[in-house]
């Protein structure tokens, strides 16, 4: 009996160092924000989320809204009078004076990396004709982008209005667009900005450290914080081809926060050929002497084995006004993933040459007709 208890404990310290030595699948990780999302930027795919619609406060990443609108005015090279009432915005500070005259590009560089709240007063009275007038373009703006969970106050951030808050996946979404701006993602990537003032030179160095000596796949990004909001962060990031943007909300560990996220999502993911451009081998009777094919390849963030899980549906019109088309769009190409329609793209015809015969082919040909007609 004792032999034997012997060898089943032998057997359970074997397997169990069998067991240890084995290589363990990848845990899931968790971040220490409140809410937090991970979004891959060209698709939009959300990589990682944590309580990705709840609303909360956002404090200074609220200015990537004041940014975007400022440069899609067309007034970047302005000169803007700043007003007394800009000036004396409380809490962080580019240090403007009343009835300074500077360039709105410099005010949005002074927004972006010092997040100057007498900045964002300033670019909203000029660009908006006054603080509310300006409220009024960011909220048109975020109702055009698909901000559901989003009401902007003021164009700072500060907590002034009870009604100012958004969401970690409305702020990605927000981000997504910005970052199709080259003015935005330059302004964003900006480490140190140097310019001329009315008081002389000046140079701004960006508060985005995971930007300047953190994560060197860093691309840009806004930070906040206040009392009520706490740490909030909005960073982008690419590396092997892929752009990812990183939000969190509450988040005491914000950089170890986007970090982990970062790698996660570069370790797991890779941008993929879902459809390549080019003809489509799609057999359609109504396409004699046409051809079907796609304008672009589309790619889309998966990681390993997933592929599997991505369908293409092919649509097309009607076979009578197919028959009557020549050239444009004739269809859409409808890319599934779990189920789900990620993208729509379109299909479009072109005619193709028809073969002219050579002379010997003609000749065969009447001779080979001449050949099946009846005898006289």
């Amino acid at each position: 009996m004792k032999a034997m208890n012997k060898l089943a404990i032998l057997n359970f310290i074997a397997v169990l160092l069998l067991t240890l030595s084995m290589p363990t699948k990848a845990v899931a990780f968790s971040v220490g924000s409140s809410g937090a999302v991970l979004m891959e930027q060209k698709t939009g795919r959300v990589l990682y989320e944590q309580n990705p619609h709840e609303i909360r406060r956002i404090a200074s990443i609220t200015k990537i809204m004041t940014a975007i609108i400022a440069i899609e005015s067309g007034k970047m090279n302005e000169k803007v009078k700043v007003s007394k009432n800009a000036v004396y915005t409380e809490g962080s500070s580019v240090y403007l004076t009343p009835g300074e005259s500077i360039k709105l590009e410099d005010l949005v560089y002074g927004l972006m990396l010092r997040s100057g709240n007498d900045a964002a007063s300033a670019i909203a009275e000029h660009v908006g004709g006054s603080l509310e007038g300006f409220v009024f373009l960011m909220n048109q703006k975020a109702e055009e982008l698909g901000m559901k969970n989003t009401v902007f106050a003021n164009p700072h951030g500060l907590d002034d209005h009870e009604k100012h808050y958004s969401t970690p996946y409305d702020m990605a979404i927000l981000t997504r667009y910005a970052m199709e701006n080259e003015i935005y993602q330059t302004i964003s990537g900006t480490k140190v900005y140097k310019f001329t003032r009315e008081s002389g030179p000046q140079q701004w160095k960006n508060k985005n450290r995971l930007l300047t000596e953190k994560y060197s796949y860093c691309t840009g990004g806004k930070t906040g914080f206040t009392k009520r909001a706490g740490r909030t962060l909005v960073t982008t990031a690419a590396k092997d081809g892929i752009d990812l943007i990183a939000v969190t909300l509450d988040g005491p560990d914000d950089w170890d926060d986007h970090i982990s996220m970062y790698e996660y999502g570069f370790r797991n993911f890779e941008l993929k050929e879902v459809l390549e451009e080019g003809p489509l081998t799609i057999k359609v009777k109504e396409m004699k002497n046409k051809e079907l094919f796609l304008k672009d390849s589309v790619y889309f963030p998966l990681a390993e084995k997933e592929e599997l899980e991505v369908k293409i549906e092919y649509k097309l019109l009607h076979h009578k006004d197919l028959k009557k088309k020549t050239s444009g769009d004739v269809g859409i190409a409808i890319i599934y993933f779990k189920n789900d329609v990620v993208r729509k793209i379109p299909i479009y015809v072109k005619q193709t040459e028809i073969q002219e015969k050579s002379w010997w082919e003609k000749m065969k040909s009447v001779f080979t007709q001449r050949s099946l007609m009846p005898d006289d």
